[in-house]
């Protein structure tokens, strides 16, 4: 392995260490949401603005730094480009990227007093489950 391949290892665990701030953001933002949408007073309200746009800041950075470390593996390793399964999950990961920017979306929303469906929330929480065990079977398995 020449020099730049024997930080695979380290690189591809920072990847996931990162992966793992972003879902954590992920899960926990639309519980914040929900939360907000049926607080009852003005103070309850603004201290969910504050921490919903500290989270959302965190598992940016946390997004950001999973594309960084993932380009430089694929980078380092352009053949996964040709896998099915690798192909498959950069799917998914365009999904996860319209998610994340659909929690901005309301982010905003609720910052401008919007209100929203606290079922519909529920449900919104619940789609990263499905993105994080897709995108985990396929790096593992390596199933095509």
């Amino acid at each position: 392995m020449n020099s730049v391949g024997s930080f695979y290892p380290l690189i591809k665990a920072l990847h996931v260490a990162f992966m793992v701030t972003w879902f954590a953001g992920l899960f926990y933002l639309p519980r914040l949401f929900i939360y907000h949408n049926e607080a009852s007073d003005a103070p309850g309200r603004d201290r969910f603005v504050v921490m919903e746009r500290r989270l959302f800041l965190l598992m940016s950075i946390g997004a950001g730094l999973t594309l960084l470390s993932g380009a430089l593996l694929l980078a380092l390793n352009p053949a996964l480009l040709e896998a099915g399964w690798f192909q498959l999950k950069l799917g998914f990961l365009l999904g996860l990227l319209v998610y994340h920017y659909r929690c901005y979306a309301w982010l905003v929303r609720l910052r401008q007093g919007g209100v929203a469906n606290t079922k519909w929330l529920r449900w919104f929480n619940e789609i990263p489950v499905v993105f994080l065990l897709v995108i985990v079977l396929l790096a593992v398995t390596k199933a095509f």
